[in-house]
């Protein structure tokens, strides 16, 4: 299966926001410090890869996923793409909600490099187990269901919007842990993953994000210093299962 490299150029200007936005843009990346470390976090997550990991050599699991996909394909007459959009929906309503002056926790320097940093981890992860597992898609197309992109996409997402706006409202989270599973739920109605390939999508995209915290205040120092800039730059790579696409986003 060929793969498409698609590099695409984003450039915004941050030089006509609003009061609210350049009050947003002076908070410094010490915000981020306030991570805390704690084993609990990876409950969840490691609950979910696990889970994913099990249904490839179980046969119980795999008999479940079988029963999973009868019942949510029965009597499918069309397919529905919104999957492919909604993936993207929790990480842009960060900068959506920045833009109508809702403040995250982080300025738009330390945000974006902690989502081009949870991309980067989570595409490279997904990447890598497709080309390992080599499992079947349900409908037969391909050999690279396992895990499934679009669902580890949307939850990192999800996970960004989070911790983001978690001091404003717990509805924001919310709100994208439940766009993020309808994401993982659509795959799955289209026909393209079984459960385990979700849940395993989820708990990547979960983690990526959380270690992408837990390593900005390292990756602000390397990259910055201790000087403030409003300009930055990275690379945020994404793959879809067929796919393969690098952008680079730059803002100023």
């Amino acid at each position: 299966m060929r793969k498409i490299i698609i590099i695409s150029f984003v450039f915004t200007s941050l030089c006509s926001w609003s009061q609210n936005q350049k009050e947003n843009d002076s908070i410094s990346s010490d915000t981020v410090q306030n991570i805390k470390y704690s084993y609990k976090q990876l409950i969840i997550p490691g609950v979910l890869i696990g889970y994913g990991f099990w249904g490839i050599e179980s046969g119980q699991i795999k008999s479940f996923n079988h029963q999973i996909r009868e019942e949510i394909t029965e009597n499918i007459d069309r397919k529905f793409s919104v999957d492919d959009f909604s993936r993207y929906v929790p990480a842009l309503s960060v900068y959506t909600l920045n833009a109508f002056g809702v403040k995250g926790k982080n300025n738009i320097r330390d945000r974006s490099v902690i989502l081009g940093t949870s991309l980067i981890i989570m595409t490279g992860t997904v990447f890598a187990l497709k080309s390992i597992t080599k499992a079947e898609r349900p409908d037969g197309t391909s050999n690279d269901s396992f895990p499934s992109g679009h669902t580890a996409v949307a939850f990192a997402g999800a996970e960004f919007l989070y911790q983001e706006y978690k001091h404003q409202s717990i509805w924001y989270g919310v709100a994208g842990y439940a766009v993020a599973a309808g994401t993982g739920i659509f795959r799955m109605y289209n026909n393209r993953h079984w459960l385990t390939d979700v849940a395993a999508g989820a708990g990547i995209g979960i983690l990526s994000t959380k270690v992408a915290y837990w390593m900005n205040p390292y990756l602000t120092r390397k990259l910055f210093g201790n000087k403030e800039n409003n300009s930055t730059s990275f690379l945020a790579p994404t793959y879809d299962g067929k796919n393969f696409a690098v952008n680079y986003i730059k803002t100023f």
